[in-house]
């Protein structure tokens, strides 16, 4: 289901593309709305990514054989983030929850509630739960650290250190934007996230990714809880300590007119292009104060002071560590 945000409506709007369309990339000057955001001023219109709840008596209980995290006892109120591996502990859904006291509210990845939903049916069973699709009625709007906006009285509030998401009710999006100005768009929310080394399912990962690369270990997954699918890889890449691969933040050369893209591979500059490919290029940005930067997910064994290049223009990219090798 893909749903147009009405702010796309807002003066100087540009809709977004790929896996963010439906909201706006930016509205007109991508550094002074990073600028904003880092001073805690503005929200981001995420109303495109999916909503999902689950109510019930067992909620947290049964979410807790399911997630890589420890919910089973979550309070009401406290944000907390949770994985969904395969069995051989390849990441298929990342969570970004809360529980209210009477509902476990849920955004994921834009598009990927249906299979979201479709697998928790399926793992349903006995269990006094009710799993319910709320992307229609439901946009997620991010508020920085530091914003003095109030909550509204209607929404469901997931509270983090970076700042708050909200979950509001459609119809009071345009009201919240009016009350609530500058809407600040996905490119600069974009840009302090791969400037914070934050990984993202779908631009960090792909169908091998394991959380030991991205550094999830530390924020989605509790070593010492009970047992859940891919339980047995996470136990055993963390017991021996070696992922195959490695989340990196790359400084790019910020003289060249193109920045590398999602996918675009990353090399040994000694090598060049010609060379043994080391990884992929997982996100990159326009940083307001950094310069052009990506985060790349390469193979382990890389020296962590190796010079890289990256895309099909050869970008100088120094690298600095995010997951040690």
């Amino acid at each position: 289901m893909s749903l147009n945000s009405p702010l796309l409506s807002l003066p100087g709007a540009v809709p977004a593309e790929g896996p963010d369309e439906g909201v706006a990339a930016h509205y007109g000057d991508l550094f002074r709305e990073q600028r904003a955001l880092a001073d805690g001023s503005g929200f981001v219109d995420l109303s495109h990514r999916g909503v999902v709840t689950v109510s019930g008596d067992d909620r947290l209980s049964w979410l807790h054989l399911l997630l890589t995290q420890h919910v089973s006892e979550l309070p009401a109120g406290r944000a907390t983030e949770a994985l969904i591996l395969s069995a051989n502990g390849h990441i298929e859904h990342a969570l970004y929850l809360v529980d209210d006291g009477d509902t476990v509210w849920i955004h994921t990845e834009p598009g990927g509630q249906s299979a979201l939903i479709a697998y928790l049916e399926s793992m349903r069973f006995f269990y006094r739960v009710e799993i319910a699709d709320r992307t229609a009625e439901y946009a997620v709007v991010y508020l920085p650290a530091g914003s003095i906006a109030e909550n509204p009285p209607e929404a469901v509030v997931r509270e983090t250190p970076e700042g708050r998401e909200l979950f509001l009710p459609r119809a009071a999006l345009p009201g919240f934007a009016e009350a609530n100005g500058p809407a600040i768009g996905v490119l600069a929310h974009e840009a302090l996230r791969v400037a914070a080394h934050r990984p993202r399912h779908g631009r960090e990962t792909d169908h091998r990714t394991i959380p030991h690369e991205l550094g999830w270990l530390e924020t989605a997954v509790h070593l010492n809880k009970g047992c859940y699918r891919g339980q047995e890889t996470v136990a055993r890449v963390h017991n021996l300590g070696k992922p195959p691969r490695r989340l990196v933040f790359l400084h790019l050369d910020g003289s060249e007119v193109h920045i590398p893209a999602h996918g675009d591979g990353v090399w040994l500059a000694e090598d060049g292009p010609e060379g043994r490919k080391l990884g992929f290029v997982t996100t990159s940005a326009r940083h307001h104060e950094l310069g052009p930067i990506a985060l790349a997910l390469i193979k382990r064994n890389v020296p962590v002071d190796a010079h890289l290049i990256a895309g099909p223009d050869a970008t100088a990219a120094a690298q600095e560590t995010v997951v040690q090798p």
